[in-house]
């Protein structure tokens, strides 16, 4: 089992709820030493004490370059130096792109691109100061296949994966590991707060994972360090396929679109939730 290999500190952003909560839980399951990061500390810490001695809370705006540095050196404090960090937190405005503000769209930039890029350029120094580490990014399946009613949040995650890869191919030759894990729709608020907009009837195309399955996914990967995991395998090699040929997007996307505003009329929507804090749950 995957959690009888050498323990590691570990640094889970958006871990109050959704799949970063799930991904604490079962890191410390397995036996790792987690920090669970998150702009709601309230949240984070009422986990965090379930969880017990192995966990810790700590608050952290993702937006804020002081605030991971801040966060790294509580870390190391309390349980020792980040040895994987855990880029996971995510947020959407749903709507067309004309229905959204500029400031809806620049949120989205600045919390899905901005922020674990800033997390990622803290953690670099001090992992290969260190000799070793792993980054993690929690990406999403619309990395591939771009979807109407997600066009900043898509591309955000398009950007977030050039940007990972590319700092990958930089680090070869040096102490740090990479990995990016592609889940589809999981059930968090933030597909609950999708699945009651219309603008976003695609993300009943298909069935949501639970966030206890993507997180076993993600603490896999502290081990196998995969380069890239997309995950259910053979659909998202089809989305990703597809995301190649624009036409064949152009096809296709409408088709399912239709298909699964068919499908949402049988399924009664949980109320939305907007939370900054917020899982990538596609």
């Amino acid at each position: 089992m995957p959690g009888k290999a050498a323990m590691s500190v570990v640094l889970v952003t958006g871990a109050a709820s959704g799949i970063g909560a799930a991904t604490a839980r079962e890191a410390v399951r397995r036996g790792h030493r987690v920090a669970l990061a998150d702009i709601d500390l309230a949240g984070a810490t009422r986990l965090a004490d379930r969880l017990g001695p192995a966990a810790c809370a700590i608050p952290l705006d993702i937006r804020d370059q002081d605030a991971w540095e801040e966060a790294f050196d509580a870390v190391a404090a309390r349980l020792g130096p980040v040895e994987v960090l855990v880029n996971n937190a995510g947020i959407i405005h749903t709507g067309y792109a004309r229905q959204l503000s500029l400031e809806q769209h620049r949120h989205m930039v600045e919390v899905n691109l901005l922020g674990p890029m800033t997390g990622t350029l803290t953690a670099l120094p001090r992992m290969r100061a260190q000799g070793h580490g792993h980054i993690i990014t929690v990406c999403s399946m619309s990395a591939f296949l771009p979807l109407s009613g997600y066009t900043t949040y898509g591309a955000t995650k398009h950007g977030l994966r050039a940007f990972h890869h590319s700092v990958a191919i930089e680090e070869r030759g040096g102490p740090v590991t990479f990995s990016i894990i592609h889940p589809p729709g999981t059930r968090t608020p933030m597909l609950e707060q999708e699945m009651a907009d219309p603008s976003a009837v695609i993300t009943f195309a298909e069935k949501p994972l639970t966030p206890e399955k993507v997180a076993s996914v993600i603490v896999d990967a502290i081990v196998k360090k995969p380069v890239e995991v997309v995950h259910p395998a053979v659909g998202g090699r089809v989305q990703r396929v597809a995301g190649v040929f624009p036409r064949l997007m152009r096809f296709v996307i409408p088709r399912v679109a239709a298909m699964a505003e068919r499908r949402s009329r049988s399924i009664a929507p949980a109320t939305a939730v907007v939370r900054e804090r917020g899982d990538n749950n596609r």
